[in-house]
């Protein structure tokens, strides 16, 4: 198995720290350990602390530029959107697509939302309470959010479900497989059962292998990943960048 791409890499964009090398050392070592793209996704507009701003987004694209002529590699721009309410809105404009090659979302604690009611729904309920033994009223409530944001976005890919954000997941992915959405294999954490992931793909869903690498070392890093395709024996013609470049809803011409 060759991982063609990584499509999941936080810069210096995400603020405070958060991430930690610039486009162009993501880009070196994504060179370095033989990958042919990778994309840049730094945290949503919405995001308290780490958020990318939206007038930075030229910058990044020149800096984007500047890394592909250097390096080689092939780099999409991107964004690691945010679920923001439980109606199902992402902390994205539809002015916003035109700048982006790629579009990510996922959950994420500390984000801002429309209203009181939205955070007390999504970001206090699923931050307070226990990660292990969550309600089927919040379950429920989860994944409505989920589909509704499926319904109303070009999402490429949804990124390390149910981490912090417990859902019905096969419902999740099923409407993700009618959109041409793709289920994150997280490099670093993969939050639904081996039978979660067998039923997901017998329904034929479709997946991406990402390390979300928040420092330029860990790009590429998808060892989790790869070993659980391994060992589940998973068909590797459900996962879209192994050994072959994916193409994605946002590149529509």
């Amino acid at each position: 198995m060759i991982l063609f791409g990584d499509y999941h890499t936080h810069t210096i964009y995400s603020k405070h720290n958060h991430g930690k090398g610039t486009v162009l050392q993501n880009a070196t070592v994504a060179a370095e350990k033989g990958l042919k793209q990778i994309a840049i996704t730094d945290h949503g507009f919405n995001h308290s602390f780490f958020a990318v701003k939206r007038k930075e987004l030229p910058q990044v694209r020149e800096d984007i530029l500047n890394a592909k002529e250097i390096t080689g590699v092939e780099i999409l721009l991107g964004v690691e959107a945010n679920l923001i309410s439980t109606s199902g809105e992402v902390d994205l404009k539809e002015a916003d697509y035109d700048d982006l090659d790629i579009i990510l979302m996922g959950f994420h604690k500390c984000v801002k939302t429309p209203t009181l009611k939205d955070f007390l729904a999504l970001q206090a309920v699923n931050m307070l309470s226990s990660p292990y033994r969550a309600s089927e009223q919040r379950i429920a409530r989860n994944t409505t959010a989920f589909l509704k944001a499926l319904d109303k976005y070009p999402i490429d890919v949804i990124t390390h479900l149910n981490f912090g954000c417990p859902t019905d997941t096969l419902a999740v992915a099923k409407l993700a497989k009618q959109k041409g959405t793709l289920i994150e294999l997280n490099g670093k954490r993969i939050n639904f059962t081996d039978d979660e992931l067998l039923t997901m793909a017998s329904e034929g869903v479709k997946f991406i292998i990402n390390s979300d690498a928040h420092e330029p070392a860990s790009v590429g890093e998808c060892n989790n990943a790869i070993n659980l395709i391994y060992r589940l024996n998973l068909p590797t013609n459900l996962v879209v960048n192994l050994d072959k470049m994916p193409t994605f809803q946002k590149k529509r011409g």
